[in-house]
């Protein structure tokens, strides 16, 4: 099973403020859906209720959601306290997707666990309270799949890389 992160995130490494996105970028959603489709998300427990109720749990996808609390539970999405668990119970797949927010993606690097990494790279800094974690490029064969240009449905130019630890 190949475990992914895909994340957005700014040149200052900020991906998102009280709890919300700080972009609108609908070619970088269209990429998220497509690549997340069919497989397993998993998410921190604010990440999930960020989430806009119409589009919770995410569609077509398995959901997990990461919790501390033992008692908390997510309508349509499994609940786990912790992520080698929420992975055990994914050894089946083929892939999955480690969807944010700061804090599983830290958990998710910190512990080795990442084989590849899809990062949208958005050109701007942001006022923000969440923020991607740095990571050693060092230690990652680095691709850029695609470059999408400020128009007028994307309020800021951004580049989409795939990771894969080498």
């Amino acid at each position: 099973m190949r475990v992914s992160i895909i994340a957005a995130i700014a040149e200052n490494n900020a991906i998102g403020k009280d709890n919300d996105l700080l972009w609108h970028l609908p070619e970088d959603m269209k990429f998220f859906t497509r690549m997340t489709k069919g497989h397993t998300v998993i998410m921190g427990r604010k990440n999930y209720e960020s989430i806009p109720h119409k589009f919770r749990p995410l569609p077509n996808r398995k959901n997990i959601v990461l919790t501390r609390n033992i008692s908390y539970t997510a309508e349509g999405a499994q609940t786990f306290n912790n992520i080698e668990d929420a992975l055990k119970s994914c050894h089946s797949e083929k892939e999955v997707f480690v969807i944010g927010g700061s804090e599983i993606y830290n958990l998710a690097l910190e512990r080795n666990l990442i084989d590849t990494m899809f990062l949208t790279k958005v050109h701007g800094k942001f006022d923000a309270d969440a923020f991607f974690p740095e990571f050693d490029e060092e230690n990652w064969d680095k691709q850029k799949l695609s470059t999408h240009p400020k128009d007028e449905k994307h309020a800021y130019a951004f580049e989409i890389f795939e990771y894969n630890r080498k």
